[in-house]
């Protein structure tokens, strides 16, 4: 494996392992009655952090399509494109909504904001919405997450239990 390989699978499994921790995060978040408010509001500010590291680590494929999308390229890939930036609104539209109703995280950070129903139903709806948006670009996703998962968590195991270089 050259060292460009070894590059590119470094920077594929730490997506893959950011994208986990981004969809486990945005269900945990997704329910605060069982996880409590203070989980929710911390882990949805994390979320924050992971989502732009996600997005700079796929700058490129961003600049490149937004490059190309008037031209010729794959009804898949524009509508992934389209999906991407349905989820960056939508997600802009959750963590503001969020900040203005939060009753922890940001009072904890020295700062009091008024509650109100239209920011508190518009983070609802955001959410929701946010949740139909994670269900398709999982789906559309969805070979890259199984191959990533072979790769970096069966293979492992395989070797582990086996004692050798698993390759499928």
């Amino acid at each position: 494996m050259t060292n460009g390989q070894t590059q590119s699978t470094n920077q594929n499994k730490a997506k893959w392992i950011l994208d986990v921790l981004i969809f486990l995060g945005f269900l945990i978040a997704m329910e605060p009655g069982g996880t409590g408010l203070p989980i929710h509001e911390w882990f949805t500010l994390a979320a924050l952090a992971t989502t732009v590291i996600h997005l700079l680590l796929n700058w490129d494929w961003l600049t490149q399509i937004t490059r190309r999308l008037l031209g010729k390229i794959s009804g898949r890939t524009r509508t992934n494109y389209i999906l991407n930036w349905l989820l960056f609104i939508d997600g802009i539209l959750l963590m503001l909504s969020g900040i203005l109703i939060s009753r922890v995280a940001v009072p904890a950070l020295g700062f009091e904001l008024p509650e109100a129903f239209a920011w508190r139903r518009l983070h609802d709806i955001s959410a929701n919405f946010g949740l139909i948006l994670l269900g398709l670009h999982t789906a559309l996703h969805w070979s890259w997450i199984v191959n990533a998962f072979n790769a970096y968590i069966v293979q492992a195991i395989a070797r582990i239990i086996f004692k050798k270089d698993v390759t499928a």
